[in-house]
């Protein structure tokens, strides 16, 4: 079995963390009914018998004791502290977590040039020591925001650690991007100086906006009042709400980060647990991504609602395929389904037939534009348990041209702050960092648009010479 670390950087990045943790402990709860150390939990826990150190994680017997497998990092400690004096304190132990207390300042450069040269032994030690208890790594999961100063500075710091050190292990990286009414005013600047790291350094990308996360649970929140959800579905939504979790209390920007836990959760689900139709993890770059910097996915998760009954009907399946590709369930303000597609994987859970997913992308197949070389680029994957409060769910992720927009408006909002030259000065007091920097990144970021202009551009033209890639059902 193979085993992931998550490392999750700044505030954001260890507010999601903590619900990841939360949900994939109710999780494998749901399904481990004796609580016995399997080889699910292994592939983000590790055993620790408090009673004999020298067990090892191979050992199959009582939990004593879970850790995470996780390494924890951010520059205002005010957060970790949270997560150690909450419930879930014991999965931790001082020596994944790395904190300062005087934080970035909303300053990509503090957090990359500063906090990255001062802790850069640290963090590196502390990967090793986490990698080194794995038996098989995979992937290195990296957690953490565009807009502030540690999430987006130390965050692409310890991505381009990451693949000094170990170069053969998968990279993705959620990115939680800033809506344009962010109260980080340096958030462009953030941004697109992270952006370089990414498209140079990720393996995978999947970036989140927090406007699309607030617009679902305001959706959810309004259905519910409404009374639409109908008698077979329940109120109360497992991906956004942690009721029923280890969590007693909710606070605004839970419901929001729960979303993203449960992608983690969807995503590596095939890694986690048995199915007919597993991915590996590593299957999706391989598919998914075929040219390097072109490694931008944008998800979505159906049903947003807790299921109630065991029986599925066939016109609610296929509904979860259609919203799928909706507009309203992507998790950036995007619309695939009117862009062009590069490939798509379906990653499925639950009492779902292989037939049944073959059945809804012919279905859907019409509406959808692909590029003219890689017409049936689909990967699929079944996984047979659902998530908690599910009886079938669906992450879909797709290399899709619509992604260039939030590109584009980013670049936009850039531009007219450095066209003033506003804030600059609080960068370019930090050693290492010039003005040279930011007109590199914001000629990265218009190269990466200018490759999706290009690849619009053959929408509808056939190209027999161009690559063609392997994806199969």
């Amino acid at each position: 079995m193979t085993q992931s670390v998550v490392v999750q950087v700044g505030q954001c990045g260890n507010q999601i963390g903590c619900r990841f943790w939360d949900l994939a402990l109710r999780e494998h709860a749901a399904v481990n009914k004796k609580g016995v150390y399997d080889e699910a939990i292994s592939s983000f826990f590790r055993n620790v018998d408090s009673r004999n150190r020298n067990v090892p994680d191979s050992h199959r017997g009582k939990i004593c004791s879970l850790k995470a497998r996780a390494v924890l990092i951010d520059m205002e400690e005010g957060v970790v502290n949270e997560i150690l004096q909450g419930p879930m304190k014991d999965l931790f132990d001082s020596k994944q977590l790395i904190t300062d207390v005087s934080g970035s300042g909303n300053n990509w450069a503090v957090g990359n040039r500063l906090y990255g040269s001062q802790y850069r032994e640290q963090i590196v030690d502390n990967l090793r020591r986490t990698a080194e208890q794995c038996d098989c790594l995979q992937c290195f999961f990296v957690i953490h925001s565009m807009g502030g100063g540690t999430g987006s500075g130390l965050g692409t710091f310890v991505l381009k650690l990451l693949e000094d050190e170990f170069p053969e292990v998968c990279r993705f990286v959620t990115a939680v991007y800033p809506s344009a009414e962010d109260d980080v005013i340096t958030s462009p600047y953030n941004s697109v100086l992270a952006m370089k790291e990414l498209t140079e350094h990720a393996d995978c990308v999947l970036p989140i906006e927090n406007q699309s996360l607030n617009d679902i649970v305001n959706k959810i929140d309004q259905m519910a009042r409404s009374g639409k959800l109908g008698s077979t579905i329940k109120q109360n939504s497992p991906v956004t709400s942690s009721k029923g979790a280890i969590k007693e209390t909710e606070k605004p920007f839970d419901a929001m980060n729960n979303i993203v836990a449960n992608l983690l959760l969807n995503l590596t689900s095939s890694a986690r647990f048995e199915g007919s139709l597993n991915i590996d993890l590593n299957e999706i770059s391989m598919n998914l991504v075929p040219f390097p910097h072109l490694h931008y996915l944008t998800s979505s998760l159906t049903p947003l609602y807790t299921l109630s009954d065991v029986n599925i009907p066939s016109r609610r399946l296929d509904q979860m395929f259609s919203d799928a590709f909706s507009k309203d369930h992507q998790l950036i303000r995007a619309d695939p389904k009117h862009n062009l597609y590069l490939a798509c994987a379906l990653m499925v859970r639950g009492n779902v037939q292989i037939s049944d997913l073959r059945r809804n992308i012919e279905r859907l197949k019409p509406s959808l534009h692909f590029v003219s070389w890689n017409q049936e680029g689909w990967k699929t994957g079944l996984c047979s348990v659902p998530p908690v409060g599910h009886s079938h769910s669906l992450l879909a992720l797709a290399n899709n041209t619509c992604v260039k927009p939030t590109f584009v408006e980013l670049r936009d909002r850039f531009s007219k702050l450095y066209k003033k030259k506003a804030h600059l000065h609080h960068y370019l007091h930090v050693d290492g960092m010039e003005q040279s920097c930011f007109t590199e990144a914001v000629s990265s970021l218009s190269s990466l648009i200018e490759e999706y202009n290009q690849l619009d551009a053959t929408r509808g033209v056939f190209i027999p010479d161009s690559p063609r890639l392997s994806i199969a059902l």
